[in-house]
């Protein structure tokens, strides 16, 4: 195969309305495969929600009852992995014969983890990438990951790999992926930074991988009238506004960055500029010098709930 068309979905999630969220996912993955593409990624926390502007009544040293219960809210939201909205994606998968990476909120036991799935149209759901190191405030919402879910997942077109948004500035987690041979480079996201785009293209220039990365649109119209985001009231106040985008192995933008609203975003994929971008470069051969540096990698679980292999 000398080239693959990819996706990138650009759409907010419905918060604490799951199986809305999965009728647009699934809306937006018959669009992107129409279009031609056969992997489509999705935004990070898309199915459960990223709940942007929300402070869930807490303080240092002190949660508030009324943030208890929008927790409560937003657990009774998250998706089981594997459960039904995973096999939903698996037989849409399996339909339409297109691969996804997903961002969802799990729910395993009484922690909750930022998620990527990935899922094969003949296999399903092959494995699963939950998030390292939520930053900030998601840190009162989300577990962290461990080694285990650090998958590389072998497709006819490239080993797909995923980092989900500032997983994507840890150095050392970025070496271990690329040096599992990573090729297409999977990043939800819910950064809408201008900058974030600059750390896209370094991603591609360092790994000398294809980058997508897709993001969430959300306005204030996507929460419930009870809840109250710090950015405003207004309906159409936006809480992230995409940017999604994709990049080559050599830095070039492919599609995007999208902004401004909800949509699918396509690029055709020349899989011989993996070839053409290690002539100079490769993290993991002639540039990673083995006699100096050494990465440890602990890959075992650390979870009492495991997550699915």
């Amino acid at each position: 195969m000398s080239s693959v068309v990819v996706a990138a979905v650009q759409a907010g999630s419905t918060l604490f309305d799951t199986p809305a969220t999965l009728a647009k996912a699934e809306r937006y993955v018959r669009e992107a495969a129409s279009d031609g593409a056969r992997l489509v990624v999705l935004p990070e926390a898309f199915l459960g929600g990223y709940p942007k502007g929300l402070d869930f009544g807490v303080t240092v040293g002190s949660r508030s009852p009324e943030g208890r219960d929008t927790f409560r809210r937003y657990r009774e939201a998250a998706v089981d992995v594997p459960g039904p909205e995973t096999a939903r994606l698996a037989g849409l998968s399996a339909e339409l014969g297109v691969h996804l990476v997903a961002g969802v909120i799990e729910r395993a036991g009484g922690t909750l983890y930022c998620t990527a799935v990935f899922i094969d149209p003949r296999q399903g759901l092959v494995a699963t990438h939950r998030k390292l190191m939520p930053t900030a405030a998601e840190r009162f919402l989300w577990g962290q990951g461990d080694g285990s879910t650090m998958p590389a997942v072998r497709t006819e077109f490239g080993v797909l790999g995923s980092a989900i948004c500032w997983e994507n500035y840890m150095p050392l987690f970025r070496q271990a992926m690329y040096a599992k041979g990573v090729e297409i480079w999977c990043a939800p996201t819910v950064d809408d930074r201008e900058q974030w785009q600059a750390t896209m293209r370094h991603v591609a220039l360092e790994g000398r991988c294809f980058v997508i990365s897709a993001n969430q649109y959300l306005t204030r119209a996507d929460l419930t009238d009870d809840l109250h985001p710090i950015q405003g009231e207004a309906p159409d106040t936006v809480l992230i506004d995409g940017g999604s985008v994709v990049i080559s192995p050599l830095g070039e933008i492919l599609a995007g960055p999208l902004r401004g609203g909800e949509g699918v975003l396509l690029a055709e994929l020349d899989l011989g500029d993996l070839d053409r971008g290690r002539f100079d470069f490769d993290p993991n051969g002639h540039y990673a010098r083995p006699d100096l540096f050494t990465l440890q990698v602990n890959e075992s679980p650390q979870h009492t709930v495991q997550p699915h292999n």
